[in-house]
């Protein structure tokens, strides 16, 4: 449940289907998945965000420090969460 990952992304450019895979493959399955995309909010590719939900994962894009609060209010909430962080 509590694990720290190395996610190769350096920027919301690089956040595709295939850079999404890890979350996809996380024990227990989460629920959600919260991205920070560094200083400010980015939009991802609606066919990215639309495959996640496929696969029952809901994704929530936002800042990176707005998304380590949100992290952390799922967790506190003990939600199945998973966040990928670009630092700011």
């Amino acid at each position: 449940p509590r694990a720290i990952l190395q996610w190769n992304v350096g920027s919301y450019r690089d956040i595709s289907l295939q850079s999404l895979s890890l979350f996809r493959l996380l024990e227990p399955r989460i629920e959600i998945l919260v991205l920070g995309t560094g200083d400010r909010v980015e939009r991802l590719h609606p066919t990215v965000l639309k495959q996640m939900r496929v696969c029952g994962i809901a994704v929530e894009v936002q800042d990176t420090p707005n998304a380590c609060a949100t992290f952390n209010f799922l967790t506190s909430e003990k939600r199945l969460a998973a966040a990928g962080l670009i630092p700011p």
